[in-house]
């Protein structure tokens, strides 16, 4: 009788985890940012950010390596402050940028670090160029949005960038090759 209540149990376990699979959340525009900074000369740290970007998260809470990312932006979503060094970063010194120009990430695998963190590796394209790279990330939160009233998600990450990978790394190494990035969204449940 024991056997039986065990392959009972067993059977409706593994029902159960097959049954369960990533839930779609899109992004929330409006508060999700990548943040980028690089070192100007050795006198300044020189900030920028992209922002209006869209994209689905792939989210399976109770298997998180499941899990997968899908975003783009608007090379022209960049914003620094300065008009004229946007105009600099969109000229053929470096993006040689018109209207439509995207970057896109793709995650591949996802590495679980911890109880809220993971290793995203993805495909990065940007300027036409694909690199590998290496998104060090946080679960902030998960819950029920207080104005939403829907299934909510935020996320933060880090990576390091070299611009030379992406063919704009001119000035480079008096403009650090290297670049900083933050990555901060948020996402909601996707309407079924």
């Amino acid at each position: 009788m024991k056997s039986i209540l065990l392959a009972t149990t067993l059977a409706a376990a593994t029902a159960t985890a097959v049954a369960a699979e990533p839930v779609k959340y899109m992004l929330d525009s409006s508060h999700s940012q990548v943040l980028f900074s690089y070192d100007h000369l050795g006198y300044s740290t020189t900030f920028g950010m992209f922002s209006g970007f869209e994209g689905e998260i792939m989210f399976d809470q109770e298997d998180p390596a499941n899990s997968s990312v899908n975003v783009s932006m608007p090379l022209m979503s960049m914003f620094t402050g300065w008009e004229q060094r946007e105009a600099h970063f969109m000229s053929d010194d470096f993006f040689g940028a018109s209207e439509g120009d995207m970057i896109t990430f793709t995650s591949t695998a996802i590495e679980v670090t911890g109880e809220d963190t993971a290793l995203i590796t993805g495909d990065l394209t940007m300027n036409e160029i694909t690199q590998s790279v290496v998104l060090d990330a946080k679960l902030n939160g998960t819950g029920t949005h207080p104005m939403a009233q829907k299934e909510w998600a935020g996320f933060d990450a880090t990576t390091t960038l070299k611009r030379s990978d992406f063919g704009v790394g001119a000035f480079a190494p008096a403009v650090s090759d290297e670049v900083e990035v933050r990555i901060s969204l948020e996402a909601a449940i996707a309407d079924s």
